[in-house]
């Protein structure tokens, strides 16, 4: 069925192929129309059920109607100045917003950019600053962005750091805790003791950075021993502690952001994703004392903290307030657990080799076998294939990529949830089914 212009995503994707560079990837070969919630249209008139999120950047939702009005509200009255020629308050408001909403009983200040990857570009550059040290430790899995200084902290090469080097130095890494590479968190801190011994200074390092649950890494939550180990050894040395909450913020684990799970409160932490419910922002919360480091005019950005962009943050966090979408995230992921390991024992025993997350951040993997527990790839690549046949958006993640990561937005009604849930049992039965045809053939 095609919509009024006629477009095809055959069509659309012909010009994409002629206009577009080709290490801009998609992960689904259709072409969104429209979209609602959870669910979105291609433009053929094909409706999917949404468990990706725009990359974890729905939590409320494609068009939240509380997001959407601020947004023209602002329009109406200005769309850009820079805040570094007029300021305006939607930047201080949210600056406001974001320093109370941060976990830490101290002061706090904010910068406002656009990016996740320019978020993360900023806090290395007032954690050295601050410090006056040059040292960054990142963890093995961790994705930070696709810069060059933050392709060098990201711990996984293809396709982010594929042929792209070098990087920049004095970045160091440490192996991340993980079942099945057989990491503890001692073994963690072992290598960072170690690491110590060999490589980084103590007093040269300026700041560790952890995403407290791995994104491209395959959603593996930080152990909370190990945040706590880390607050301990950064205070000790005088090194900053950054959070990367990008990815797992504004309630996807069902707090407001992830470290709280720990107890522990970093020195500073990178947001964007989920803070607008769609529009492109980014920001970097820290203590105040080392927020102000940087001299004035060495932080910015020509678009950095969009006023249209602020107002669409500050009503996504209010929509997350009043709608109870902390709680509502703890939900969904105790039922989506539940479901994902009833699933997989009757549709596709020894297959699933793990169900992981923390509140509605989860992702499942899939293995060959328990016994060698090998990743399949190419299990999960078939499912993902299978459930969009079937109306179901689901991306990978993970190392091997052989995880799938559920995004889902936080506002999805329980039946929408209900129809996702029915469509990957079903892609996960298809699966099967066509690996058991080719071993047959």
């Amino acid at each position: 069925m095609l919509d009024a212009t006629g477009k095809t995503n055959a069509e659309l994707h012909a010009r994409r192929e002629a206009a577009v560079a080709r290490g801009v990837a998609s992960a689904a070969p259709i072409y969104a129309d429209h979209a609602e919630n959870a669910e979105l249209w291609d433009v053929e008139g094909n409706r999917y059920v949404d468990f990706a999120g725009g990359i974890a950047v729905l939590n409320t939702g494609h068009r939240h109607p509380k997001v959407v009005e601020a947004a023209k509200a602002q329009e109406d009255r200005y769309t850009h100045t820079s805040f570094q020629v007029v300021p305006y308050e939607p930047y201080v408001a949210l600056a406001e917003k974001l320093n109370a909403l941060a976990p830490g009983d101290f002061a706090k200040k904010t910068l406002l950019v656009t990016t996740g990857a320019e978020a993360v570009e900023n806090a290395v550059k007032i954690a050295r600053v601050a410090t006056g040290r040059p040292g960054i430790i990142a963890f093995d899995g961790g994705y930070h962005g696709r810069t060059i200084m933050t392709l060098g902290m990201t711990g996984k090469i293809s396709p982010y750091k594929k042929d792209v080097g070098p990087f920049p130095t004095d970045i160091y890494r440490l192996p991340f805790p993980s079942t099945r590479d057989h990491i503890t968190v001692d073994d963690s801190i072992r290598a960072l003791e170690r690491l110590f011994l060999t490589d980084a200074q103590p007093d040269r390092v300026a700041a560790i950075i952890v995403e407290p649950v791995l994104g491209e890494g395959g959603y593996m939550p930080v152990p909370a021993e190990l945040f706590q180990a880390l607050r301990a050894i950064c205070d000790k040395h005088g090194i900053l502690l950054i959070s990367d909450e990008i990815q797992a913020g504004f309630g996807r684990t069902g707090t407001w952001f992830a470290v709280e799970h720990s107890g522990v409160a970093p020195d500073l932490m990178t947001v964007a994703k989920s803070m607008a419910g769609g529009y492109p922002i980014a920001g970097v919360v820290g203590r105040a004392e080392v927020m102000d480091a940087m001299i004035p005019g060495g932080l910015g950005g020509t678009y950095g903290g969009n006023p249209v962009a602020c107002e669409a943050a500050l009503a996504a966090i209010e929509a997350i307030e009043e709608e109870g979408l902390l709680a509502r995230s703890t939900a969904i992921g105790e039922t989506m657990r539940a479901r994902f390991a009833e699933i997989g024992a009757r549709v596709a025993p020894y297959r699933m080799w793990d169900i992981r997350g923390l509140g509605a951040m989860l992702a499942v993997e899939f293995v060959t076998d328990f016994d060698t527990a090998a990743p399949d790839a190419a299990l999960t690549k078939s499912v993902v294939t299978h459930a969009l046949k079937r109306g179901l958006i689901l991306l990978p993640c993970g190392m091997h990529g052989n995880a799938l990561r559920i995004m889902v937005p936080l506002t999805a009604s329980d039946a929408i949830i209900d129809e996702g849930m029915a469509i990957f049992e079903a892609a996960l039965a298809d699966a099967i089914a066509a690996e058991h045809q080719m071993a047959a053939e």
